[in-house]
Parts: C-alpha cells; structure tokens; sequence
C-alpha cells in the first residue's frame, strides 16, 4: 500500500510538470467582419485585456478579448475620417496611445486618441500637426512616428524633402503623458539624389538617431555614410562620418543598445559590383559621447557559407539572406538573424537589387525601413498580388557576436518554405521567451501547413520541439504576422475558413 501510494505520487509529479512546461493555445471564434482580406494590427495586452485593430473599407474597429481570447467587445472608432492614411499604437499597461493621420481637401492633419483597455476613448483626440500639401498631390503620408524601447519618448516628425540638396526636419517630441517636451525646425544638407535617410530610431532620452548613406548611380549599393544625431532638447545635427574602405553594402540595418548608449549597424558587404556577399560589416558608434567604437569587416569562412547555401554554389551562398532582426546581448554583443529569401518566375524574378531602396525623387519625405516585409502590420493586397511568381523562405542563419564585434558562434534554423502568388503563411516569428529563443513557422504536412516550433540555446544549440498542443486542423497559422504580447505569450493571426481568427501561445 505505501509503494502504492508512492507510485500515485510519483505519477501525480510527472503530470504535473509536463503541464507547467506544456505550450496553451488559445483560438478567438470567427468574427462576421473579420475576413481574410481584413486589414489588422496586433495591439498587444493592455490592462488584462487582449486589443486588436482592425480595418475594412473604412470601417475601424478594435476587438478587446480576454486573456482565453473570448470576444469581450468589438468597439467601433466612428470618430475617424473615411480614409485614414497611417495608424500607429503605442501600448501601456494601462492605456493604448493611439497617433493616425489623414487628409482633409489640402491639407494632411495628426492626431493624438488615447484608449482605455476597453477600447473606450474618454477625452476627444488632441491635434498633433497639420500640413497643406495641394488638393493633387499623390504623397499624402507626411508625419512618422519613433517610440523609444521604455515608452517615455515618443516622436512624431516630418520631413519637408522639396530641395534636393537639403531636407527641413519639423519634430514634435513628447513623453508617455503626450505632453510636450519639444519641439524644433532644423535643416539637414544632402548631396542630391543619391543620399538618402534610413534608420530612424528614438533613444530613451529622446534622441533621434539615423544613418544618411550614399548610394551609386543605379542604386544598387552603399558606398558612402554616416552617423546622424538629433538631441533631444537641441536645434541641431551631430554627423559622424562612417568609413567604408571601398566596400559595397546593402541592407545597412541599425540597433539601439539603450544600456549602453550604443548604436550597432550591420550590413552585408562586398568587393564588386554584382557579386556575392563576402561577410558582415559593423560599426558600433557611442551616441552619447558621440564617437566611434569599432568599425571592422568579418568574413564569413567556407564552412559557414557551405552550411548557409541551400541550392546556391558556396561563394553565392549569402545572397539570397536578408537581415530580420539584431538582439542586444547582456554581455554587450548582439545575435543577428537573416532568411533566406527570393521568388521564381517565368517573368523577372525578385531579387535585392531590384528598386532596394525605393524612390530618390523629392516630395514630403517619408523614412523607408528596407525589408522585403512588413512583420507589424498585415495588408493582404500589398506584397501578394503578384500573379504567375513563387515565393521561397528558406534557412534562417543565427550569427553570435561579442561587445568587439568577433564572432562567437553560428547555426541555422533548417526550413524550406514555398507558395505560389502569396506568401502570407510563409517565414517565421521569433519569440524570445528570456532563456532561450523560439522560432514557430509552417512547414507542409499532407498538403497542409503544420505549425512547427525550434528552440535556439543560448549556446547556439538548435532543438525541434514536441507539437505544439491543441493544433487545430482547421486553423492555418500566419506566423510573422505574430507579435509577442508578454514575457512568454505571443499573439498569431490564422485563416479557418476565410475568416481572420487570433490565437494566443503561452509558453
């Protein structure tokens, strides 16, 4: 009886801790409205209540679920013009910082709504800015927006770009009570077409940091650049030139490391035009004393290229990879993170050389963040419109750098992702649970995709997980239109029959 006993408890234990580690997943019901061409952002978790936005032919709306992701209410935002241009959110444990903008005969007007956890707005919007741009004019989109990582600084700004050689920066910067901390008129001198701004970042102390960078002729390459800073309560630019020693880049990335007061750029280089990816440039900049790091090449060896080629031969192996994401380490080095990217046509495929860094041409300025997605906010009729092409998503390359820039280790994440004229269940999410980094992508099983879930080390070791649990069959998962919502809870939109559904991962 008292081995018994012991058996029921050893059982009693083993049960228990399978559940403690078990992923939840909980599914919202299909909405009416809620199509599969339904436009949506993923708010994130706001006073215990789960907000969703959500737009279809200029109706707006938010869905408020709670933490099983029951519908708790679907709350219409009849205040907001017929066309809204841009909708930018900024969430707080307590109340949702909601900044849009449209335009009304000739003139774009932001505006500031705050939101209660229940969707509910208490006090009418507040006006941020106005600008007359013509009753014509085809770039209506004038205001942007940077939030530092705390959430106590946010900036809204234009730029007036109607003089090639000089671009007039107007910032409002304002702290997480949307009250005015200040705001400033100041020039920018650019050396014509081929300059252009990219990397827009706000600090924790409120200060604007981006790249101006140089491009050739046919855009196809960074050959020139520099460091570019705004402080927070001064009317004027600090420029640190970057020094590329001949070197072509693309893709120059920038990460904030708020701790530090460091800025890490990345990018893909090479030695000539048209030809492969040799390695990784960086540059660490120290933003608040204003001066360099380091700046150094590291080539990537034979064995990392051979690991990452996938059909490529190895000297081509990197250029298809484009950089998702740079994670600041507590050791003062970062992780980068590159997919392997293309499509395949009888037409012209895609490739990066392909308009990379958008117009050159003047107008109300707009900052353009290069990717070959947007992972925040899904438009069904933006990238997937394109008839007759296929899209691959293949390897995921994980490279581990130290605060000097060596690097320590690197793995890859092993997928073969394909969909012919859309691409929407294609790519992954990354969810950094604190001990370790999770990817969740699709792969086919049977002619459906089947959600699968790989654990990266903190040591680079690659583990597949077990199946998620409570994998509903009729559910078909989106994974990089997903967000994490908490420490350890993300939020993923899937289809389940033609409607647009959520559902919420606990890890």
């Amino acid at each position: 009886m008292h081995m018994l006993y012991r058996f029921q408890l050893l059982l009693l234990l083993l049960f228990a801790g399978s559940a403690a580690v078990a992923q939840k997943i909980s599914y919202s019901e299909p909405e009416k409205d809620d199509y599969k061409s339904t436009e949506f952002e993923i708010i994130g978790k706001v006073g215990g209540n789960i907000l969703v936005y959500k737009t279809d032919r200029g109706d707006y709306s938010v869905s408020v679920y709670d933490g099983d992701m029951q519908l708790k209410d679907r709350v219409k935002l009849d205040f907001l013009p017929r066309k809204v241009i841009s909708m930018d959110f900024v969430a707080y444990q307590d109340k949702v910082l909601m900044i849009y903008q449209f335009q009304r005969k000739d003139a774009v007007y932001s505006f500031c709504a705050t939101m209660t956890p229940e969707a509910r707005f208490n006090e009418a919007p507040v006006l941020i800015d106005s600008t007359r741009i013509g009753m014509y004019s085809k770039e209506n989109k004038v205001y942007s927006l940077e939030v530092s990582e705390d959430k106590r600084r946010i900036l809204v700004y234009k730029i007036n770009q109607d003089k090639e050689d000089n671009n007039v920066f107007y910032t409002f910067l304002y702290d997480s009570a949307m009250a005015l901390v200040n705001n400033s008129r100041l020039s920018l001198p650019m050396a014509g077409r081929k300059q252009f701004l990219s990397n827009f970042n706000l600090t924790n102390d409120g200060d604007l940091v981006l790249n101006k960078l140089e491009r050739t002729s046919n855009r196809d390459y960074v050959v020139s650049g520099s460091m570019v800073m705004k402080r927070a309560l001064v009317d004027s630019f600090e420029v640190s030139a970057l020094s590329f020693k001949g070197q072509l880049l693309d893709e120059v990335k920038m990460k904030l490391d708020n701790n530090r007061h460091t800025a890490q750029i990345t990018a893909f280089y090479y030695k000539q035009k048209r030809g492969n990816v040799e390695g990784m440039y960086l540059y660490k900049f120290d933003y608040q004393n204003n001066k360099p790091v380091y700046e150094k090449s590291v080539v990537f060896s034979n064995e990392l290229k051979m690991n990452a080629r996938g059909e490529s031969n190895t000297s081509a192996a990197f250029n298809d990879y484009f950089i998702r994401k740079i994670i600041n380490t507590a050791n003062g080095g970062f992780l980068l993170t590159a997919e392997s990217f293309y499509t395949s046509s009888r037409y012209q495929p895609w490739n990066r050389w392909n308009y990379m860094y958008g117009s050159p041409y003047g107008g109300m300025y707009s900052p353009y963040y290069y990717s070959p997605y947007s992972p925040l906010y899904y438009n069904p009729w933006y990238w997937n419109n394109s008839q007759g092409v296929r899209y691959h998503y293949d390897n995921v390359a994980v490279l581990s750098f130290d605060e000097e820039g060596n690097m320590q280790w690197n793995n890859f994440v092993r997928k073969s992702q394909y969909d012919d004229n859309a691409d929407l269940y294609l790519s992954y999410l990354m969810v950094n649970i604190g001990s370790e980094l999770r990817f969740l992508y699709n792969e086919l099983d049977r002619r459906a995709y089947m959600l699968t879930d790989v654990s990266l080390a903190p040591g680079g070791k690659v583990t597949r997980m077990p199946t998620l649990r409570n994998l509903d069959k009729g559910f078909t998962w989106m994974p990089r239109y997903g967000k994490q919502i908490s420490a350890r809870t993300v939020l993923v939109p899937v289809v389940y029959r033609n409607y647009i559904c959520f559902a919420k991962i606990d890890f």
